[in-house]
């Protein structure tokens, strides 16, 4: 029986949970996640699935103490409420497979490796296996950013290019295929980046996405780069607008940006972030709930 256990808290103990999760768990294998479920309340929710032996009775015989191995492992005290949810005895990568299906945005063709035969000859292929938490590119978001990407290249081929928060990789890949561009990647979660490389290397583009772990900008990898000629960050508005002036600092004059993970009416807000440190709008994609956005650093 697999279970998931869970608490939530602040960023700061949240992250620092993770890391000690991480290893403490590593010889099982268990799947690990850290995700922020909301943005206005700084909440961040940290899980574990974890296997718990059966008794004759179905019942779970172990579930307490994996709870507490749980606690231990994060480093939470006994004031930390541990919520426990039991997972249905499923293939669940099975059915995710199942409903996942190819996403067409602008030149791009998102799938899996079991949607091969449904690519046009020519179109670009962007191969990504559903896994526990960096996406498949089938969210919307992924698919605006996608759409901005292909019209911004067609129209200005940018020389040096950074993909902040790359997740599963598809924003740098798209941009290797499409262009032969080389791109650094980064996201700020250790086991992203090796899900992006394994990504990367499975669309053949190892020698021009260089992936690497950072928290926004601050890494040598990026600033020797810099500046950057294209910028593309799928992540969320809360940090696209802490991280404004850096986008600055590190966008050359002209500079393409194109944003996502923000919702319709944060938008605004996002805006005016940039607009403040000299980028002007250019464009603006609507997909359902969420927006991906266009903006071009001014020549000043």
């Amino acid at each position: 029986m697999q279970i998931r256990y869970f608490f939530r808290s602040t960023r700061a103990v949240a992250e620092s949970a993770y890391a000690r999760l991480e290893p403490a768990f590593e010889d099982e294998g268990a799947p690990l996640a850290i995700t922020e479920i909301d943005e206005a309340a700084g909440l961040w929710e940290v899980a574990a699935y974890l296997e718990v032996a059966v008794g004759d009775d179905g019942e779970a015989v172990s579930g307490d103490e994996r709870a507490e191995e749980f606690r231990a492992a994060a480093g939470l005290g006994a004031d930390v409420e541990i919520g426990c949810e039991v997972l249905p005895d499923k293939d669940w990568m099975a059915d995710v497979l199942a409903e996942l299906k190819p996403v067409r945005a602008g030149r791009f063709v998102v799938h899996g490796a079991h949607d091969r035969d449904k690519i046009g000859a020519h179109e670009l292929s962007i191969e990504i296996e559903a896994g526990m938490a960096f996406g498949t590119g089938h969210h919307g978001t992924t698919a605006g950013c996608l759409t901005l990407i292909d019209r911004v290249v067609r129209k200005r081929r940018p020389r040096a290019v950074l993909d902040l928060g790359t997740g599963s990789a598809v924003l740098a890949i798209a941009l290797a295929k499409l262009a032969r561009l080389a791109v650094i990647a980064t996201d700020i979660d250790p086991v992203a980046v090796s899900v992006a490389a394994q990504n990367v290397r499975a669309n053949e583009v190892a020698g021009l996405v260089e992936t690497v772990r950072a928290d926004g900008f601050a890494v040598p990898a990026v600033r020797r780069r810099a500046p950057f000629d294209l910028i593309v960050a799928n992540i969320l508005a809360g940090p696209l607008i802490r991280l404004a002036p850096d986008f600055r600092r590190h966008a050359a004059r002209n500079a393409d940006v194109v944003l996502s993970g923000i919702l319709v009416e944060q938008a605004p807000a996002v805006r005016a972030a940039f607009r403040a440190q000299g980028f002007a709008h250019r464009e603006t994609l609507v997909m359902g709930e969420w927006v991906a956005l266009h903006l071009r650093r001014l020549a000043i």
